[in-house]
């Protein structure tokens, strides 16, 4: 129960004093009920169908009251009540329905908001050790189930403050035949605690399915184009097929469960309700009106109870999504970083950036080292450029220079100054970052360029454009900036996307450019205008390049050389080039004669 009472504290922070009043209606509505109940008694009474004995029933001086009113007084006067109860009763259970679906929406959105924020201000390592069909999996699918449980269980506790109240009644006209009744439903839970395990495993079931679902269908959709060439259509849609069967299989299953329940509960609730009348004449002699009265208030309170029992069964069911969301929020504050905001000023760098001693390891448990013992810097604004065979460490460098990962041991020096906590976002609000594989929204241009500086001039964006040699083609697009580019940029070419992504990059003005292999895939047409790009800011900012083409970093003031996560050459790029022995010219020489 400690995941549900998780989420009981959150919608308690979330909803406070309201929830609590709602409860208190609750109660009160319970009351009314009640109160329309017992004036069955004098009705019953007056109509002659029945006697009985007010006093001997119930003792209450309002009722002894009525047998001073004349009689042609007494029932329209009751009926009046009644009908007045019966409305104040509806009135208040509408305010109530209203309030609880405000607090039921509001805290699904609430819980969103709060495990998106919790996602986004994660740390790099988290998302590293992630799947992100699993996060989509839990802000969609998890959330909503757990919202939903944590419906049910408020549903649960309502129930059981209409129950215990209509059992105060019940005790009030018989405690004997209450306690017989009382005990015969506890028989009945303790009986169909089977369906509540049944519930629970198909919860895990439907748990692992929807999860399944999503990563596969996520991995197909962003691999479309393989499956097309490929004429993998037929082995994915098999695939589906057996998915969506095992999950149809399980709704149908979870359906006959809660079917199943219902049906021995109502059968046996029947069974207990004919002995129980049996039980009542023969051995405790139970007036005629007595029992009318006590049947009429149990086929209340039964409905009640078989609530309780489904209310049980559905909460058993989104546990695993109360575990694996509560999971999630503790794995997120264990890996929290600062939040950057809008009043978090970019670092300026005087001097360049320094790794002293560096290393780092993706997993603690295991020897081998992304990076080891680094030692280089990265004056400011000259161009450094990383190169290394596949696997040597570059991308890991990169991210230790952006602070997405802290070393395992060493210092990342700003000016002399250890990057941590605030100077961390500082150095970040300083850098724009060109991805090999660059990312575009699927809205327009203006847009794109936009989510960087939300501020930006169209006369801004056209400079960004022009810098990096994209205006041209931009004012050939049916319209212009207002082109819709699809989905990752799909309807652009390769190269066409890169330049879009460089000018976003400059369009934040930064100190620091750092380009992760942002030619590798282009075309050399296209490498140059990317290259002429990059020499055009030379000068004005500290440029940080990835490269696996040797001829995009030939105008590069420094290199670095990786091998297996250690730096094996460094210094200035004509001087490494003459190096005939040297790794970084005998990559050069490799390259030269790739060309031939």
């Amino acid at each position: 129960m400690k995941h549900v009472n998780y989420f009981l504290k959150q919608i308690h922070v979330f909803a406070g004093k309201t929830l609590y009043m709602n409860l208190i209606a609750m109660v009160f509505i319970s009351l009314l009920e009640g109160i329309g109940i017992l004036l069955l008694i004098p009705m019953i009474n007056i109509s002659g169908i029945v006697n009985i004995d007010i006093g001997k029933v119930f003792s209450v001086g309002a009722f002894n009251l009525l047998q001073t009113i004349p009689n042609n007084l007494v029932l329209p006067m009751i009926l009046a009540i009644y009908v007045l109860i019966v409305i104040g009763q509806n009135v208040l259970q509408r305010q109530i329905t209203i309030r609880n679906a405000m607090i039921q929406h509001g805290f699904f959105r609430y819980l969103r908001i709060n495990t998106y924020s919790l996602i986004l201000y994660s740390n790099w390592d988290f998302f590293i050790k992630k799947r992100k069909s699993d996060l989509i999996n839990l802000l969609t699918t998890e959330i909503t189930r757990a919202s939903a449980g944590t419906h049910s269980f408020l549903q649960f506790i309502t129930s059981l403050i209409f129950t215990f109240i209509q059992i105060a009644l019940a005790f009030a006209l018989s405690p004997n035949i209450t306690i017989f009744v009382l005990l015969s439903g506890l028989v009945l839970i303790f009986f169909n605690r089977k369906f509540l395990r049944r519930s629970l495993a198909l919860g895990n079931t439907n748990f692992e399915l929807g999860k399944s679902y999503l990563a596969g269908i996520t991995d197909q959709i962003n691999g479309i184009k393989d499956i097309k060439s490929n004429t993998l259509e037929e082995s994915r849609m098999e695939w589906y097929q057996n998915i969506t069967q095992q999950m149809r299989d399980e709704q149908v299953a979870y359906t006959k469960l809660r079917t199943k329940s219902q049906f021995y509960y109502k059968a046996s609730s029947a069974l207990l309700i004919a002995l129980f009348i049996l039980v009542a004449i023969n051995l405790y002699q139970a007036q005629s009106g007595e029992l009318m009265l006590i049947i009429i208030i149990f086929s209340r309170l039964w409905p009640r109870v078989s609530g309780i029992q489904s209310s049980m069964e559905q909460i058993a069911a989104t546990l695993p999504s109360f575990k694996a969301v509560m999971a999630l929020h503790k794995e997120c504050h264990a890996d929290r970083e600062l939040e950057c905001t809008d009043k978090t000023e970019p670092l300026q760098i005087r001097e360049g950036i320094q790794c002293s001693n560096i290393s780092f390891r993706y997993y603690k448990n295991k020897p081998q080292y992304a990076l080891k013992n680094i030692n280089v810097n990265f004056p400011v604004n000259q161009t450094t450029a990383v190169v290394g065979r596949s696997g040597a460490g570059k991308s890991t460098l990169i991210d230790l220079l952006m602070g997405l990962n802290s070393p395992e041991s060493g210092e990342l020096l700003v000016d002399g100054t250890p990057l941590r906590g605030k100077t961390l976002l500082s150095l970040r609000r300083a850098v724009s970052y060109v991805p090999q594989d660059p990312f575009l929204f699927n809205t327009s241009i203006k847009d794109n360029l936009l989510l960087i500086n939300e501020t930006a001039t169209e006369e801004q964006m056209w400079e960004a454009l022009e810098f990096s040699s994209a205006g041209e083609f931009v004012r050939r697009l049916p319209q212009g900036l207002d082109t819709i580019i699809g989905d990752r940029g799909i309807k652009l070419s390769g190269g066409e996307r890169q330049r879009i992504v460089l000018a976003r990059a400059i369009l934040r003005n930064p100190s620091i450019l750092i380009l992760d292999e942002a030619t590798s895939a282009l075309d050399s047409e296209n490498e140059l205008k990317i290259q002429e790009a990059i020499d055009r800011l030379k000068g004005k900012m500290t440029i940080i390049v990835i490269a696996h083409r040797l001829s995009t970093i030939r105008n590069a003031d420094r290199v670095i050389v990786l091998d297996q996560g250690e730096v094996i050459q460094h210094g200035e790029y004509s001087l490494l080039a003459k190096e005939k022995r040297g790794v970084l010219g005998n990559l050069l020489k490799k390259q030269k004669e790739a060309l031939r």
